[in-house]
């Protein structure tokens, strides 16, 4: 990897992971939406405009620390998106398909990403700004990645907790969202002992190289 400023590299994470937070909140108004609750999109909160969902601590503070102490997980949140699940016909099943989509769209932006690097490879040397369109894309394929596999963690406030809890029966949902209040918490201890680095550094890693070790370096 060239030698970046520190501006530089400011912007070569920060959009793509900005752009994955976002898009990734978006994602769940969109389809609890579609599913029969309008709440987000009547707070205006439907909009790919970062300003809606920056959090100034989880979005800005802790992905920028966690990128200093070159940590394996970047970790970090938007404002939670507002969503009703009385309005869906059935609510922890509309909650699954809701919290699957923050995720799912996750790896869609590994997708959209990849194919920026992959065009930059095919463009190199025509345009002066295609090394750090390269870059930024392989950062897109990171972010994305390791924001989606966190997310799918079954511990509450995690996305992967609200998929487990629509697929469990009520008693086990239930004792999901008695641990929630503690979540945030036991997700930053996992973290800072290594423990979630166990249990999802493999799968992220390999899902990582499975979409970047095809990818040719740039010239």
């Amino acid at each position: 990897m060239p030698q970046f400023s520190l501006v530089q590299k400011i912007l070569l994470y920060g959009i793509p992971l900005l752009f994955a937070i976002t898009v990734h909140e978006v994602a769940h108004g969109w389809v609890a939406n579609r599913l029969g609750d309008p709440t987000a999109r009547m707070l205006g909160r439907l909009t790919l405009n970062p300003i809606k969902h920056i959090d100034p601590v989880g979005t800005l503070l802790i992905p920028a620390l966690l990128l200093l102490m070159h940590s394996p997980f970047l970790f970090g949140w938007a404002k939670p998106v507002p969503i009703t699940p009385q309005n869906f016909k059935k609510p922890r099943t509309g909650m699954a398909w809701v919290a699957a989509a923050g995720p799912g769209s996750n790896l869609l932006m590994a997708l959209i990403w990849l194919a920026i690097a992959w065009c930059s490879v095919t463009f190199g040397g025509v345009v002066p700004w295609i090394v750090p369109l390269y870059w930024m894309g392989v950062f897109g394929v990171i972010a994305n990645v390791a924001l989606g596999v966190l997310n799918l963690f079954p511990l509450p406030p995690l996305d992967g907790s609200r998929v487990l809890a629509g697929l469990l029966p009520p008693e086990g949902a239930r004792v999901l969202y008695r641990i929630e209040p503690y979540g945030l918490f036991i997700v930053a201890i996992l973290l800072a002992t290594g423990v979630l680095n166990t249990l999802l550094g493999p799968p992220m890693d390999g899902l990582i190289n499975l979409l970047l070790a095809p990818l040719p370096a740039l010239q």
